[in-house]
């Protein structure tokens, strides 16, 4: 054999043993953690704030498949439509599991879906994790293994509403708290009920006196009754609890029929999509206020974690391609992208590291030693979940915020240690829901 074809015999050979050598790694990279990624891209919850919580969880999941996926598992996500109905959620959160072979179930706008997809999770032993859907009823007394949410449940955002109306009643209202008369209204759902409690619990806890607490259905044609009885009512302040278009339909019909009152608080959903409601109701929006987790765009960043605010940057980027134009950023999309990012940074590669794998088990025992301090997430809260017990599952260090639209603006108005500036109460003069 000639020293060539020896030389070309020898290359052969180091080409075939650094292939060899390669190989586990090439295989490492091939092991796939599948999301099963579920939310309303149609129906009413669609632009009632659903499909910006999808772009939210897309956008950080599309960011960790670009980062090369977590711990040597590539990241892949299959989507489905729940089309805003409880029982086709049900159905494709099951498909999601059986056919697709997901490794868990991800997002849930609508609380009337979180709950009864929670209980087909934890029969399937899916890990389920919860970007959005607030309803204690999800998680309280069921004791469920494998579901988590990040988010702050559906009383902690009635207590917040009734608490900063109270506390501000006697220096913006010139009234006691006994003497501020109240109405709760909401949508008879889940996420209505549960909003609906928090207030009650609140406005019982700081004496104010509720003239009206009512729910109707989230799908009614005609919400008049609903505003004729406000009117007799006769409260200063509002607390509504609504999707959308439901909350488009009252205030309608509201300022149509001439009610007035002094301040109207929104909680989340619907009262979280200011493009959508300034579309359908234009400058009425103004001065009106939305508990929700902050809006990643509004956090100080100087309380976050440094690794935060870069990915903030990013999210805002991203939104703005998704969606040009858009005057003001949604809070749902940061809250998605938010309680996505936790999931994948540190549930996910905790399980793999520590707990063996990514199967329900593995994630379950991830997600109970995530342990982040206040700033530790884009929404700025911590992260602590409940075991065992009332609320197993829930992160006890969420909570939310209330903020303003003022002018195509967003500010954040209490708790007064996250305030940008002083609520305007009561209405101005300027609202056509201003009280005479």
């Amino acid at each position: 054999m000639s020293l060539r074809a020896l030389a070309r015999a020898a290359c052969c050979v180091a080409a075939t043993i650094a292939m060899a050598a390669t190989m586990p790694a090439v295989h490492a990279q091939t092991k796939k953690f599948k999301i099963g990624v579920v939310y309303d891209y149609t129906g009413p919850l669609a632009g009632g704030g659903s499909d910006l919580h999808a772009l939210g969880a897309k956008i950080m999941i599309d960011h960790f498949i670009k980062q090369g996926g977590v711990e040597g598992y590539q990241i892949e996500a299959a989507y489905a439509d729940a089309q805003s109905k409880p029982d086709v959620a049900i159905n494709e959160a099951v498909r999601l599991a059986e056919q697709e072979k997901v490794d868990m179930l991800l997002g849930f706008f609508s609380s009337a879906q979180c709950v009864p997809v929670a209980a087909r999770a934890e029969q399937l032993k899916k890990f389920m994790w919860i970007t959005t859907c607030i309803s204690s009823a999800v998680l309280e007394n069921r004791n469920l293994k494998y579901v988590f949410r990040p988010q702050p449940s559906g009383r902690q955002f009635g207590l917040m509403s009734t608490d900063f109306i109270a506390q501000n009643a006697k220096a913006k209202f010139g009234k006691e708290p006994k003497d501020l008369r109240v109405a709760i209204i909401h949508e008879d759902g889940s996420y209505g009920v549960d909003v609906s409690k928090g207030n009650e619990e609140g406005a019982k806890k700081a004496g104010l006196n509720v003239v009206l607490n009512e729910g109707y259905s989230a799908t009614a044609p005609d919400l008049s009754a609903l505003v004729t009885k406000l009117k007799r009512a006769r409260p200063d302040v509002v607390f509504h609890t609504g999707y959308n278009p439901d909350i488009t339909l009252f205030l309608r019909q509201a300022r149509e029929q001439g009610l007035r009152f002094s301040a109207l608080v929104g909680h989340g959903a619907g009262y979280g999509v200011y493009a959508k409601l300034k579309e359908s109701l234009g400058s009425d929006v103004n001065y009106v206020f939305n508990v929700d987790p902050i809006s990643i765009w509004l956090a100080n960043e100087k309380a976050l974690a440094p690794a935060l605010p870069p990915l903030v940057k990013m999210i805002g980027a991203e939104y703005e391609k998704a969606r040009p134009g858009t005057t003001l950023k949604s809070a749902h999309v940061g809250m998605a992208a938010s309680n996505t990012y936790v999931l994948l940074s540190e549930v996910l590669p905790r399980a793999i590291k520590k707990h063996g794998g990514i199967d329900a088990d593995a994630l379950r025992k991830a997600a109970l030693e995530v342990d982040l301090p206040e700033g530790g997430s884009m929404l700025g809260f911590g992260v602590k979940f409940e075991g065992e017990g009332l609320m197993a599952g829930q992160n006890a260090r969420a909570f939310p915020v209330i903020t303003q639209y003022i002018d195509d603006n967003a500010y954040v108005v209490w708790p007064k240690s996250l305030q940008l500036r002083e609520p305007v109460l009561p209405l101005p003069p300027s609202s056509p829901y201003a009280a005479k």
